[in-house]
């Protein structure tokens, strides 16, 4: 007999999900909660509470987390500029600390002694589940059905569906999906079938949410976004919350064939694995965060961010969110966003994303100074001299005492 009595399933009402409700209940005896986020998928989520129902659940949660994923997950990512192994924007994996979190908020609430999830064993969604969960709620306990079942196939998945009775869509379900997909309002990921042949193209018909860049419009769309403290607080000067930001910039980013990426990339449990994305918003942030940042961000604290990008961004991919070293550098990236306010303007084209405007009264690009014509003293040039010299002091030391470079 199990010592569980009651266990919170973050659940999608999908296949493996619902096999999974139906394995907890037999194989541990217990009362199953489940929790279904609205994470902006674009996919409707209240038919969870009806197949939640007919297997017999009595607390089902089914939460709009969009403008709290953007607000407080997405925005804080994108003050850093992050990007994992120079490409990747992480749109599922900033998904995982706020399901983590909600997993726990709801077994608290409801007194429940384990959380459940749906990840494999291979790949990186169990250790992003499993380490928000542990931090926030040390003594937890946590379910992974694939690491403990003997189901190792969907035509399995289907057959225990069927003896089960579970309530599936049989000829949604049947169909083979050729890749195994997530998405929220950042994004939508693939991954199997053609993919993973590394050297065989993605197929067109695969993309959900862009054109290709070929069919994309042939004249240019501008816009204008709004920066406050380092996020994007209005386009074209229409103020929006954070998931309305977000989903528009999706759909004007998408009508533009901007967002698409293959990659290669490498797991944190030491596997690589082909993924494709769609973060067609996301790109357009990134870039124009960047741009905002080149005016007024002094020149040592935009080097020192790009330094430490990379370390935050691994935290991110390998489930560390809630880690005290997440959260330091997370003080020091909002702390660097004070004075990045101001607009951009971009010119969005066939799949690019070109800044041709950057303005902010908090600029720090001086136009006397730097300017090419007179700039009525406001730069001695001769004050260059002196400065070279001292910088290749050391150098010119070597060399007199015979040091070879060459």
């Amino acid at each position: 007999m199990s010592d569980i009595k009651k266990v919170v399933l973050a659940y999608s009402g999908g296949l493996d999900t619902s096999v999974i409700l139906k394995w907890l209940q037999e194989t541990y005896q217990c009362e199953v909660v489940t929790f279904t986020a609205d994470l902006g998928q674009g996919e409707e989520v209240e038919p969870a509470r009806a197949k939640a129902q007919a297997m017999g659940v009595k607390e089902i949660y089914i939460d709009d987390l969009r403008e709290e994923f953007v607000r407080d997950f997405v925005f804080p990512m994108f003050r850093a500029n992050t990007i994992y192994e120079g490409e990747y924007l992480l749109g599922t994996s900033i998904a995982r600390p706020l399901i983590a979190k909600r997993l726990i908020e709801i077994a608290n609430e409801t007194g429940a002694d384990a959380i459940s999830h749906g990840a494999t064993g291979k790949g990186n969604d169990q250790v992003r589940f499993e380490l928000g969960a542990y931090a926030l709620k040390p003594g937890v306990k946590v379910i992974a059905p694939w690491r403990e079942w003997d189901l190792t196939s969907r035509e399995t998945l289907m057959a225990y569906a069927k003896k089960a009775n579970i309530p599936v869509d049989f000829t949604k379900a049947g169909k083979k999906s050729p890749y195994s997909m997530d998405a929220n309002l950042l994004h939508i990921s693939y991954e199997g079938g053609v993919l993973e042949d590394t050297w065989t193209e993605h197929e067109e018909d695969m993309w959900r949410w862009t054109v290709s860049p070929e069919k994309a419009p042939d004249v240019p769309t501008y816009i204008e976004l709004t920066y406050r403290q380092g996020d994007i607080v209005a386009i074209d000067g229409v103020e929006l919350t954070p998931a309305q930001v977000l989903t528009k910039l999706n759909e004007i980013g998408g009508a533009n064939g901007i967002g698409r990426l293959d990659i290669v990339e490498n797991r944190y449990v030491g596997m690589k694995s082909r993924g494709c994305y769609e973060t067609p918003g996301g790109t357009i942030m990134l870039k124009a965060h960047r741009a905002i940042e080149s005016i007024t961000l002094d020149r040592e604290v935009a080097h020192l961010k790009d330094e430490l990008m990379p370390r935050y961004a691994s935290l991110i991919y390998n489930g560390y969110w809630w880690s005290p070293e997440r959260k330091m550098l997370q003080t020091m990236i909002d702390a660097s966003q004070e004075n990045v306010n101001g607009v951009v303007r971009l010119k969005l084209y066939k799949g690019n994303v070109i800044v041709v405007g950057r303005k902010s009264d908090d600029s720090l690009f001086d136009s006397r100074i730097s300017t090419f014509e007179d700039d009525a003293g406001a730069y001695n040039q001769a004050d260059a001299a002196g400065f070279i010299k001292l910088n290749a002091l050391r150098m010119r030391i070597a060399a007199n005492k015979g040091r070879k470079l060459i």
